[in-house]
């Protein structure tokens, strides 16, 4: 069991990573529903907050345990997952305050590894490598899911006479998809947040779901605005068409991963959803200035997560 004096800066530093996820993430979800002018983002944010909410408690535990003891065989020191979450945390406020979609799953393994590997502990790389395969592979699969179903909305909506009736259908159709994707960001992001204090024994896995469920619910309705706003308009502007193609892939290739306990990233979804979409609609669509940002982001959080932690490890732990 872990020390209470440990115990409560584990629980904070895992509601701070959380904070992080959703002031990062929860953008994802309703980033193209802000950018088709749908809804407001305050409103947009309390969706968010609920779902993710629903997310963590119903379906967040596989992705706990593989945030527990999957990546790091031992059981790594209390003082040890503090640094490996402060470290990762710290990475994604940095780029939450940029505006950057960057992923919590590559800043917490990274975090985790830098602990592993300053400790001298098992590190268990194949898991890693598969987890980071699954980084490339999500991108790719939201792309395919989205160019797909916008095919698809755009066919039904040329062979039907557009109402007012029709538009707020389709307006339903769009905040029901930002909803589920929501829901999926927390049945796979909160592993991300609490999976490292979760296998320990100490706090029941139950309280920890809801303590990182609520944790995402705060971040992105006090700090999703700015990620919010780089989703919706900074890659790709969209209509209510391409928001509903975007949200689902989110959603379906988040939610994928979850149920087989792989932590994969919203960021990585969402942004190769709105850009397979920008595709169909010309390349000079798409963003790329704010693509090559992210794509930096994306290679750059892991590795200083990782080093950020071994070196805390190596000064305050060993």
């Amino acid at each position: 069991m872990i020390p209470v004096p440990f115990l409560i800066l584990l629980t904070l530093a895992c509601f701070y990573l959380g904070w992080n996820i959703g002031a990062n993430d929860g953008g994802n979800c309703i980033g193209t529903s802000i950018g088709a002018g749908l809804i407001s983002f305050k409103r947009g944010a309390l969706l968010v907050a609920g779902c993710a909410l629903l997310g963590a408690v119903f379906q967040g535990h596989k992705v706990v345990g593989t945030m527990g003891r999957g990546i790091v065989s031992a059981e790594l020191p209390p003082l040890a997952l503090f640094l490996a979450l402060v470290a990762g945390g710290s990475v994604v406020s940095l780029a939450t305050f940029k505006s950057i979609p960057v992923s919590t799953s590559q800043a917490v393994v990274g975090g985790l590894v830098g602990a592993g590997i300053s400790l001298g502990e098992p590190v268990n790389y194949s898991l890693v490598r598969d987890i980071a395969l699954s980084w490339a592979v999500c991108p790719l699969v939201a792309l395919v899911v989205a160019m797909g179903a916008y095919l698809v909305i755009r066919s039904v909506l040329r062979r039907i006479h557009i109402t007012v009736r029709v538009e707020r259908t389709l307006g339903l159709l769009v905040l029901l998809s930002a909803c589920y994707a929501a829901y999926s960001l927390g049945a796979n992001n909160v592993g991300n947040a609490v999976g490292p204090l979760g296998n320990s024994g100490s706090v029941p896995v139950v309280l920890l779901l809801l303590l990182g469920g609520t944790a995402i619910g705060a971040g992105v309705l006090t700090y999703g605005r700015r990620v919010a706003e780089a989703i919706g308009k900074g890659i790709v502007p969209l209509d209510l068409s391409g928001a509903l193609a975007a949200q689902v892939a989110t959603g379906f290739s988040v939610h994928l991963y979850a149920m087989v306990g792989i932590p994969v990233s919203t960021s990585h979804a969402v942004v190769g959803a709105v850009i397979g979409i920008g595709l169909l609609r010309g390349i000079q669509a798409v963003g790329r200035r704010k693509i090559a940002e992210i794509s930096i982001g994306w290679i750059v959080t892991p590795a200083v997560s990782c080093t950020m932690c071994l070196l805390l490890c190596w000064i305050f732990v060993r």
